[in-house]
């Protein structure tokens, strides 16, 4: 579904960005991350303990809704934690000069389990390989696996998606928003351009 581009800032980035096109809204994300659970469960291996563990910001409240699905299919309660990845990014000088650094909350061992990391938007798969740095200093899990809500293409690292909810071909003028209730107070997923594509 497309909608007009909007004329004002979009909220939370500096330069004017306007919504070219929405490419999910609430009930075809919820679809999306049902069929992601059915997946995460049908790749299970006999007798491998699940843990989600959601990459802050917005992959906290996207594992949390997972591992709901999960409760409802299988009947299987999954934990989850919650990971910053901010001391591990390698562009952490170029982001900021005092980065603020938030919480990892695992309230589980990770030593021997199957780690799910859940992340809105993958794209140059730098979030992803420092996600997995901070779990490998945390234990060592008996697998690491990727979820994402969106891929966008315009890998710089050789890291794939094992679950997506939808992939999304993008150009480097783009930028994927992932819009949730928890965060955001609402729930879509849009893609941003900056005016006269620059």
């Amino acid at each position: 579904m497309v909608r007009e581009a909007q004329p004002a800032a979009w909220e939370g980035i500096g330069v004017d960005w306007r919504v070219k096109a929405e490419i999910l809204d609430e009930a075809t994300m919820r679809r999306a991350l049902v069929r992601i659970a059915h997946e995460v469960l049908e790749r299970g291996r006999e007798g491998e303990e699940l843990a989600l563990v959601g990459v802050r910001t917005r992959g906290v409240p996207l594992a949390r809704r997972l591992a709901a699905h999960i409760q409802e299919i299988e009947g299987l309660a999954c934990p989850v934690g919650e990971l910053d990845i901010t001391l591990y990014r390698d562009d952490l000088s170029r982001i900021a000069q005092a980065p603020v650094v938030h919480q990892t909350h695992i309230p589980f061992a990770v030593g021997e389990k199957r780690i799910v990391l859940v992340d809105d938007v993958l794209y140059t798969g730098r979030t992803a390989r420092a996600a997995m740095d901070a779990i490998m200093d945390l234990g060592r899990p008996a697998r690491i696996q990727l979820a994402v809500l969106v891929d966008r293409g315009h890998r710089e690292l050789p890291i794939r998606a094992d679950f997506v909810g939808k992939n999304v071909p993008t150009s480097q003028q783009e930028m994927i928003s992932v819009r949730l209730q928890e965060t955001d107070g609402e729930e879509r997923v849009v893609i941003l351009e900056r005016p006269g594509g620059a």
